[in-house]
């Protein structure tokens, strides 16, 4: 059974940092691209971060970059988010995601991990 276990989140002061990581039990866990989303209550999800499955390239939207980093380590078949200057704006449920093209389109996502900003 497929499974993406979030870790990592907590209570963090405003300017302070997290890293949050995402396990995977997934066969062939370098043909997924790994993906990073936030969700507060009443909002949509929002796409933070993403990831090629050797982990030559990445990229990260401008709401939080410079800010935050995401990595990989195919080895552990683990997922990273290196979160750094932490807002109260930050403050949501962290959601991995891993999706694969090849031979078929699978999509998988984990439960979350809560990260609350606040002083």
């Amino acid at each position: 059974q497929v499974k993406l276990v979030e870790s990592g989140g907590g209570l963090v002061q405003p300017g302070g940092s997290l890293t949050l990581s995402c396990i995977a039990s997934l066969d062939a866990f370098t043909t997924y691209a790994m993906s990073w989303y936030r969700q507060v209550p009443g909002k949509e999800r929002e796409f933070l971060a993403t990831i090629t499955g050797s982990g030559d390239s990445s990229a990260v939207e401008d709401v939080v970059k410079g800010r935050f980093t995401i990595s990989r380590d195919n080895a552990k078949n683990t997922a990273y988010l290196q979160m750094n200057n932490l807002k109260p704006e930050d403050t949501a449920v962290y959601i991995c995601n891993a999706l694969t093209v090849f031979p078929a389109t699978k999509e998988y996502y984990g439960q979350g991990t809560q990260v609350t900003v606040s002083s």
